[in-house]
């Protein structure tokens, strides 16, 4: 049996300790993956953006046909709530989450009123801030909006992304630069991707075909206005290859510093650095406190 951090999840009224059992084989997330959820972080007395993460879950939950049950603010206290139970040296993730029963006519449909949400959150450190990554390219893509729900976030789009990671640290890197469909490079399996060539900041192109990531919008709006151009783009590998400076945008990790990309070894440069402090500048002084 798995192993689990500190754990606290709310579920009908109550908080809970640890990893209750609250899905059955009927389930229909459990079934035919009619999950969706979203990640926010807690540390030091702050939770960034937390009240765009939580509006963001309910987004999901109607893209993928469900009725939303929590207003964003109710989620923003059940977090502060929550977090309380964490001492506070402890860094937290924040997962609302939502899932449905199955349609009773329609056995692949989810029942929009059968909707139940919970709230769990659980210790995760935050990486060192030294901890620089290895990337490599996926051989597998993101999907289009005519294949998939990319227009949430949804945990059935994660086994793919899951599969470009296990490839990847299969070869001995820390991650992977992720095509869409059309051959451009979209994301990391499991952040958002910046470049730097001659100063200047490039990311892909939001298409619709990966998550336009809270982080990443944040950290746009950041470099922008320490007057740094940042570009959205289409960029290939051959960009990235040739960049001076590649780093990444997560909810989990924030930003984190890329040393190599296959066999080309990168320097973690001032705009990195200064992208890191940026944030982090920004997570103490506006973020939401609990």
């Amino acid at each position: 049996m798995a192993e689990y951090s500190k754990t606290w999840t709310w579920f009908d009224g109550q908080w809970l300790e640890g990893n209750p059992s609250l899905w059955g084989p009927r389930t229909h997330a459990s079934w035919l993956g009619s999950s969706v959820f979203d990640g926010a972080r807690g540390f030091d007395g702050m939770m960034p953006d937390i009240a765009l993460h939580s509006s963001r879950v309910n987004d999901s939950a109607v893209a993928l046909g469900m009725k939303p049950t929590m207003r964003t603010e109710e989620i923003v206290e059940l977090s502060r709530e929550g977090m309380r139970k964490f001492g506070g040296d402890e860094a937290v993730y924040i997962r609302p989450m939502y899932w449905a029963e199955a349609d009773g006519s329609q056995v692949i449909n989810p029942d929009p009123d059968s909707t139940r949400f919970l709230l769990c959150l659980f210790e995760a450190p935050l990486p060192p801030k030294d901890k620089s990554s290895s990337l490599t390219l996926s051989p597998f893509r993101r999907p289009t909006m005519e294949i998939m729900p990319v227009n949430a976030k949804a945990g059935c789009l994660y086994p793919n992304n899951a599969r470009a990671a296990v490839e990847a640290t299969g070869r001995g890197f820390d991650n992977a630069l992720v095509k869409d469909m059309l051959g451009n490079i979209a994301e990391l399996t499991t952040a958002n991707v910046f470049m730097v060539k001659d100063g200047e900041v490039f990311t892909p192109f939001w298409n619709g075909t990966f998550l336009n990531g809270i982080t990443r919008q944040r950290i746009i709006k950041l470099l922008t206005e320490q007057n740094i151009k940042v570009h959205e783009a289409t960029l290939s590998y051959d960009d990235f290859y040739g960049a001076d400076e590649i780093f990444s945008t997560g909810n989990y990790a924030k930003v984190g510093p890329v040393n190599r990309l296959d066999d080309r070894v990168l320097k973690v440069g001032e705009i990195t650095n200064l992208a890191r402090s940026l944030y982090w500048e920004f997570a103490h002084e506006k973020a939401e406190r609990y």
